[in-house]
């Protein structure tokens, strides 16, 4: 019988819409949330009877008020993944120099790839408390390493992902004292044909850009074998660790 239940935020992204067709071709998963701030316009899934979908604006509002009907629901998770991110838009593109900063793209920047994802975390915590197993993935980056940076350059998407895995660090430490088993893992999808970093392909070799079913297979592999030893993981797509 179908047992798992999945929670998919940011659940609009090429990759989580691929995540969710992965996860409903599986007979061993009985439910997916997604969430996002607006329905999918063109992608069609199969047994989406399965899915549920809701939105959010990803004020703390919206998020207090969807955990708390999940809550009320008694519904058990079983994996937590977060998509949510955010490296462009039509205001802001990645700073080349010290003199590209700007603080207003800063907060922005911060906000979406570490803040708001703590704030799901933190919400949830009370709910996943209930699950016996749980694992929660957060979509982060190689650029976040600070041992790895040897280029600089790109300063708010750095310091954002560098924030958001001190976050999740931090917060593995304190969920080991749940009653749940739960595992944190830091995913770097590596350069994936989506929004986010289509700008950026030609800075790329065509080889390394990845499809995003392709991303969510491997993402799902490495889910599949994850050691629940209160370790929090910082892979790549390989499922290789990344220096912190």
């Amino acid at each position: 019988m179908p047992e798992e239940s999945i929670l998919i935020i940011g659940a609009n992204s090429a990759i989580a819409g691929s995540l969710i067709q992965n996860f409903l071709d599986r007979k061993t998963v009985a439910k997916i949330i997604a969430i996002s701030r607006s329905l999918p316009k063109s992608q069609s899934f199969s047994n989406k009877d399965r899915i549920e979908w809701l939105l959010s604006d990803y004020t703390e509002a919206s998020i207090e008020g969807i955990v708390t009907s999940l809550k009320i629901r008694e519904l058990v998770i079983d994996k937590v993944i977060i998509c949510n991110g955010a490296l462009h838009s039509s205001f802001f593109s990645p700073e080349k120099r010290v003199d590209d900063i700007k603080l207003k793209n800063l907060e922005d920047i911060m906000k979406i790839n570490a803040f708001i994802p703590m704030v799901w975390v933190k919400n949830l915590k009370p709910l996943l408390r209930k699950s016996s197993r749980c694992s929660i993935t957060v979509f982060s980056a190689r650029i976040g390493s600070i041992q790895d940076n040897g280029k600089g350059g790109w300063y708010a998407y750095r310091a954002s992902k560098a924030a958001l895995n001190m976050f999740m660090k931090t917060a593995s430490i304190e969920f080991r004292r749940e009653p749940a088993e739960i595992s944190f893992l830091l995913f770097h999808p590596g350069t994936t044909d989506t929004y986010l970093s289509q700008p950026f392909h030609k800075m790329v070799a065509s080889t390394a850009i990845f499809q995003p079913d392709f991303v969510a297979k491997q993402l799902i592999k490495i889910l599949d074998n994850l050691a629940y030893d209160g370790e929090i993981k910082f892979a790549d797509w390989k499922g290789e660790p990344i220096a912190w």
